[in-house]
């Protein structure tokens, strides 16, 4: 029987593909995203015009801080699914996450950098300016954490 197990390429190296804290890594990767997304959507008159009708007031309020929110929330669940409780923290799994937030680090730093003279076209990149940069590094800096836990 385990000459099965050792065939089966679906099967778990190391352990489960679902642990409690793969799920709250994603759980706060989609939140991150859903904030950001919300955000531009509704506070963005240019984005899609919106009525006022159930704009919470506070997230008007906190302006560019709901960026940071956002992204913070990404780059913790990135941080969180580093570890080797998760597929993203054993194996091959470090790998992707690594070279995955260090590539999406430099598409973004030189997307910002390619269309500077122009950001209006393209979402988010026109509010966050010169913080463009931080994102991009940010992502690097995710990376890094991957690379930790390399072996």
């Amino acid at each position: 029987m385990s000459k099965l197990k050792a065939k089966d390429p679906l099967a778990p190296q190391r352990g489960p593909l679902a642990s409690p804290r793969f799920i709250i890594a994603l759980v706060l990767m989609a939140l991150g995203i859903a904030w950001i997304a919300y955000y531009y959507i509704v506070f963005d008159p240019t984005a899609i015009p919106a009525t006022d009708d159930g704009k919470p007031k506070f997230m008007g309020d906190l302006g560019d801080w709901n960026y940071l929110i956002g992204f913070g929330l990404i780059m913790i669940g990135l941080v969180v699914s580093a570890h080797p409780s998760t597929p993203l923290g054993r194996g091959r799994g470090v790998v992707v996450g690594m070279l995955g937030c260090f590539v999406i680090g430099l598409l973004w730093i030189c997307t910002y950098y390619v269309f500077s003279n122009d950001l209006s076209s393209i979402p988010v990149f026109d509010d966050l300016g010169q913080k463009n940069l931080i994102v991009g590094i940010a992502f690097m800096a995710v990376g890094f954490t991957f690379a930790t836990r390399w072996e």
